[in-house]
């Protein structure tokens, strides 16, 4: 008699061929599940297999669209980068396959969803935090190359499989521009050879492709691992990596300074949940929705060059732009009063000058040695 439906989030790997087996062995009713988000895989191939082993049933969702528009585009708005230096590509993937690994459980009468990330990494707390947040009746039964759409990651160094090495990459430029609205890329186009895509998932592959053959978005690393370890980490962003410094470069030109301060330290916050598993909390959906309004006049377009591992930033326009020319040109006085800035630094100078005294009437009453100056 079974114990009960399992939905496995399964890849067609030796780890989840092997739950599945040990599922069927344990009495379970298995439904395998190979969620599409842009890896080079075979499906059919993970398909077969997956029955072969004894599956139930096999759901292989294409989510390419939706990993692109929900989650991707939200991690652009906010410029969400982890210590620095991770753009999230790993950690954006999870909430969006593991939502579908509800919604089937949910459909299927399943009691149990299972997984094949391990205890000591971070996916298991991102995957199961997304089961219990959308399904919170569900029992987790766990037992790692990873690849979507955004990235892939690797440990040695010598699997870049993305990104051609820089060093061997064309000898000229890719020209392109791209254009945002309310903070999100809704075209790019590339300068010389007029290609254009217009929808989301054409973009992102589109990025992906030109910055794949310029080496762009390769990193070495040691990151901070949310259960509190250091673990070293090898990824390729090419498509994200354009789109971060574009995105960077229309929000500047478009944003008021302070709000675009507070949108920081919110992006910040965005990048440890994100990293930490917390899409689906309450906190994240807050901070999410602070971040859209801010992105609100994030509108215009960019052009940039893609050149052998690097992204460079060659000029922007905007209807929205904060960006005075005469204002801020030595030359022409415009609507400034250059007397203004003498009050401005006096009351900016005030506290400078009154830590200054204060060090030096706290040196004054010192005890001096002989022959201390």
């Amino acid at each position: 008699m079974s114990k009960g439906t399992v939905v496995l989030a399964y890849s067609g790997g030796l780890d989840t061929s092997c739950i599945l087996v040990w599922l069927k062995e344990q009495g379970y009713d298995v439904i395998a599940y190979l969620a599409n988000i842009g890896q080079d895989e075979d499906f059919d191939a993970a398909r077969k297999k997956a029955e072969r082993l004894g599956a139930k049933k096999v759901f292989i969702e294409d989510l390419r669209a939706e990993f692109v528009e929900e989650f991707i585009w939200p991690s652009v708005q906010a410029s969400a980068i982890y210590e620095d230096r991770y753009l999230l590509g790993t950690s954006i993937a999870r909430p969006c396959i593991a939502r579908r690994q509800v919604q089937i459980a949910q459909k299927e009468c399943a009691q149990f969803v299972s997984h094949g990330a391990t205890g000591k990494g971070n996916d298991q707390i991102r995957f199961e935090l997304t089961c219990y947040a959308l399904y919170p009746d569900v029992k987790v039964t766990p037992w790692s190359m990873d690849a979507n759409l955004m990235h892939i990651s690797h440990a040695p160094s010598d699997l870049y499989l993305m990104t051609k090495n820089p060093e061997q990459s064309p000898n000229t430029p890719d020209m392109l521009e791209m254009e945002f609205k309310s903070g999100k890329p809704i075209k790019v186009s590339h300068v010389t050879d007029g290609t254009t895509k217009d929808t989301p998932l054409e973009i992102f592959l589109y990025l992906n492709e030109v910055g794949g053959k310029h080496g762009v978005g390769r990193i070495d690393i040691v990151e901070n691992r949310f259960i509190g370890m250091k673990s070293r980490g090898i990824y390729e962003t090419p498509g994200g990596t354009i789109l971060h410094h574009a995105h960077l470069d229309i929000e500047a030109f478009t944003m008021d300074r302070e709000v675009r301060r507070i949108k920081q330290g919110l992006g910040i916050k965005f990048s440890e949940l994100l990293y930490n598993g917390f899409w689906y909390s309450p906190e994240c959906e807050y901070v999410r929705h602070c971040i859209a309004k801010s992105q609100e006049n994030v509108e215009g377009k960019v052009q940039l060059s893609v050149f052998k591992g690097n992204v460079n930033i060659l000029g922007r326009e905007s209807p929205k732009s904060l960006y005075n020319e005469e204002l801020v040109s030595m030359d022409v006085q415009g609507e400034y009063n250059p007397c203004d800035a003498s009050g401005f630094i006096r009351i900016n100078a005030v506290r400078c000058i009154l830590r200054f005294n204060f060090v030096l009437s706290y040196r004054l009453r010192l005890p001096r040695c002989k022959g201390s100056v």
